[in-house]
Order: structure tokens, then sequence, then C-alpha cells
């Protein structure tokens, strides 16, 4: 799909689909409105009292112009909101909404024109442009036949009236491949995505974007005594893959930087099986984590920023056999630490433990590691927003500004040290799960255990990298959150 900037006045645009946005109560007092209306004699007033089109967000009317008007075949009116909430994620939505109304009508080529968000015009293109094509991704790669509708009709977008942008427009659709490879990552059934597959798209990764690849075979995590990580994968017949994917920029680093997804491939919860209708049929994106992680890494071999970049992923399944772990036994992680298991259900911060510490020896600036950690995060946060924990005000609010700017929803969590008292254990240093209040929280103080003096941010983002419907730029199914954040995170100035 071709993407461009283009000066040309929306009223003398003449493709299939133009898309404008109007804001609440002012669409008929605004230039374009204007312009349009007297381009159709009138038909554009007429139109929006007729729908009684307000320009409240995601309100959207469509008319098609009379043959001969010179304008374009199809107009799409799309709401705003109120101007003074007018943000970077409100160009990202509204441009899906041109994006998609553009593809129902089968238009090939669409125009989009909105409001540049005022504090900065080349984010305002880069938004416009992930909405869109993010908007419009589609993942029919497991059906047999295409169904109608199924088929991508637009082939070409044109941004109005932002200027010369194509840097800004050329860096989204880069960081639009991200995000859809880790859509595409999550939504493939366990069957497919596997520990392995997961090491063969780092290793292609590694090959189209120049980063080194290290990939830890059972035997070598044996060695480093990654003795958490080894017991949660010792029962499937799947050999673990630690992989360890790097970017290094052509010169001196500017700091360097540690992401950590958690890799549960398949997660049947162990011997404490999750029975049916407690999520076990979608744990196939219990690796959602690593999903961003990879997507991250394709991103920011792509843009080659001046920061060193690792990206962990510690992959395997949970499964059950009879060589699956107990309820009652004691792991001992790489950095000394022994955990006693109450729980096989909570394996993704015993995966995540080794590879904290095998980062920290790294000798990074800041560690970050997201992962589908707990339902407890969904019950406090809901379905659309991350939890964030972190000892350190500066790296938590770093990760914040990311995330605001992305449009993907974090809100801080504490981590309350006291409840570390629950997870203590009689006969370890500590147990794998502490009681059932505050578990998002005692789950990430679980994880602080093994970071000795790196910053550290903890993102569970359980709820978001999953929709059940459609909504806004995201389609069903994954939705690649974090991989914007990340690339945020990751290129702003220290």
């Amino acid at each position: 799909m071709k993407i461009q900037a283009t000066d040309t006045p929306l009223h003398q645009w003449s493709g299939d689909c133009l898309g404008v946005g109007f804001f609440e109560e002012q669409a008929e007092q605004s230039a374009a409105f204007g312009t349009l209306n007297s381009a159709l004699d009138g038909l554009l007033q007429e139109v929006i009292a007729e729908n009684e089109f307000k320009g409240k967000s995601g309100e959207t009317v469509w008319l098609r112009t009379p043959s001969g008007s010179g304008l374009a075949r199809k107009i799409v009116l799309v709401g705003l909101g109120k101007p003074e909430g007018w943000s970077l994620e409100g160009l990202r939505q509204a441009a899906a909404a041109i994006a998609r109304t553009a593809q129902k009508q089968k238009g090939k080529t669409v125009a989009i024109a909105l409001p540049l968000w005022e504090q900065n015009a080349t984010l305002s293109a880069e938004a416009i442009v992930e909405g869109a094509v993010l908007s419009l991704h589609q993942d029919n790669r497991f059906k047999s036949e295409t169904e109608n509708g199924s088929r991508l009709y637009v082939e070409q977008i044109e941004v109005l009236e932002v200027g010369d942008r194509a840097a800004a427009i050329a860096k989204a659709q880069q960081i639009c491949e991200g995000v859809i490879l880790a859509r595409e990552l999550v939504n493939a059934p366990a069957n497919v995505v596997t520990p392995m597959s997961l090491a063969d798209t780092a290793a292609q990764l590694a090959q189209e974007l120049g980063l080194s690849l290290e990939v830890l075979e059972k035997e070598a995590c044996e060695a480093l005594g990654m003795g958490a990580f080894l017991g949660v994968a010792q029962a499937s017949d799947m050999p673990p893959k630690f992989i360890h994917l790097t970017y290094k920029p052509s010169g001196t680093p500017t700091r360097k930087l540690a992401i950590i997804g958690k890799g549960l491939t398949f997660d049947s919860g162990g011997l404490n099986i999750k029975p049916t209708g407690s999520g076990i049929e979608t744990m196939k994106m219990d690796m959602a984590g690593s999903a961003a992680t990879l997507g991250a890494a394709k991103v920011v071999g792509l843009l080659k920023p001046d920061a060193e970049v690792h990206f962990i992923v510690a992959a395997t399944e949970n499964m059950i056999s009879g060589r699956a772990i107990h309820p009652g036994d004691i792991l001992t992680a790489s950095n000394g630490k022994t955990i006693e298991i109450n729980n096989t259900d909570a394996e993704g911060r015993l995966t995540l433990a080794d590879a904290l510490v095998f980062a920290e020896k790294l000798g990074v600036d800041a560690i970050v590691d997201l992962a589908t950690l707990t339902g407890a995060c969904i019950v406090a946060l809901g379905n659309d927003i991350a939890g964030i924990w972190s000892p350190q005000d500066e790296l938590a609010n770093a990760l914040l500004s990311a995330s605001d700017q992305a449009g993907e929803k974090m809100w801080r969590m504490p981590l309350e040290d006291k409840y570390f008292e629950g997870m203590k254990s009689p006969i370890a240093d500590m147990k794998n799960t502490g009681p059932r209040p505050g578990g998002s929280i005692t789950a990430a103080l679980f994880l602080k255990q093994f970071v000795k003096e790196t910053p550290w941010a903890h993102l569970d983002v359980a709820g978001p990298v999953w929709t059940e419907k459609e909504s806004g730029y995201h389609n069903t199914g994954a939705t690649g959150f974090g991989v914007r954040t990340l690339v945020n995170w990751v290129l702003a100035e220290k």
C-alpha cells in the first residue's frame, strides 16, 4: 500500500474516497466545510442536516458526489469531538474511521484531511498513518477461503495538508510493520508459534536487519543455572529457547537498554491446570510480551537509533507430563534464590526471573519487562490499561510519556514492599505466588527479587494485548500492544 503526503486542496482531490474531520458543533463554521459545500452546491449541508451530524467523536457519515463534480467519488465526514480534547490518539482513531469506511466502500485511492495536533505536526502525520494502516491490517493466514470483504481494497492513501512529511510517513509505516509482526505472532495458534519458531523469527530479523543473535539451548541454560526457566520448560516435548537479540548502533551508544518479553507459547497451567472456560483456549496469547519485544526489535532495526538495545525472550511452553514440576517443588534461579512452587500456573514470573538476571549481567542502563502476567491486573485496570511497576520514578515517567505518545494506556501501580511478606516460604527464599489480594503487585514484587541495582520496570499487559471486538485501529484478536511504547522509549533522548 502506497502512502504519501500531498498538497492537493481537498476540493480538488479526485480519487475514490475523501475523508474529512470536523469538531463537534463546528462543522459548518470550518473552512473545509465551506469549500466542499460550495463545490457541491450545498449538498454537504443537506447531508449534515439530514443525518443530524454533530461531529461527536466517532460519528461518521458518507455521501456519493454527483457525477462530473470533479471531486472525490465519495466523501466521508468524521466527528472529532471537542477541539479542546484533540490529541494524537484522536488523530489515529479518526484516520482509522476514514480508512475503514473507504475499505467498506471498496475504495482504492483514499485521502485523509484532519486537523493536526497543534503541538507537533510531524507526530500528527505519524499518528494518521498509524491509525489508517493498523485499521486496515487483516490476518487471513489460516483461512482456506477469503471471506467477502476480507480482501484489502485500499491501494493508496494520501495525507492532505500536512506539508512535506515523507520521513514521518516512512517512520510510521516502519512502526506499523513491528506492530503487525507482533499481532501475527499472537494471533497464530500454539502449533504454529512455538519456542523454535520464535527463535526462527529472531533469526530472520537478525539476518534482515543486521542484528546479532544468540540462542541458548537447554544445556547452555543449565550451565548458567537457569533453574526457574527450565523448571517451567521441563514438561514440554518442545525444547526451550533462550533468545538474545541485540541491536548496536554504528557509533558509540548513547545508552544501553534491555527489553524482556514473556514467551510462553502455550500455558496449560501445568499440574494446576486451567479448567475449560477459564481462558485456557486463549493461552496461545501468553507470549504477547515476547511478540511485542520482537516487534519492537524489528522497528529498532529499521529506524537505527543511537541506543544499544538487547531483546530477550525465555521461550517455552507450560505443559503437563510425567516430567512436570509439582506444587511443592523448589527451584533455584540463576542468581541462587530458591523458589517454592505453590502454583504451577504462576509460571511466567519464573521464566522472567532468569531473564532479568541475564539482562542485568549485560551492564545495561535500564531494563523493561512486559508480560501477560496476571489476571489480577485485568481485575484492577480492566481490558484497556496496562500496569507499570518500577522503583524508579524517572524510568516509570519515561515509559508513561512513551505510552501516552503511542496512545497505549498505562497506569503506574504501587510496589508495596510489605506485601512480599505473603510470599515468604518456610522452606525456601520465597513462594511463586502470594495471597489473592493484590495479586499483580505481589507478582511484580517477585520479579523485583531478581534485579539488584539496574533501573527496572515491569509492564503487565494481560488486558490490552487482545480484543474481542473491532475498535478504533484494532481488529478482533491481537492488538500489538506495547510495540509503539517500547519504540518511543528507545527513541527518546535520555
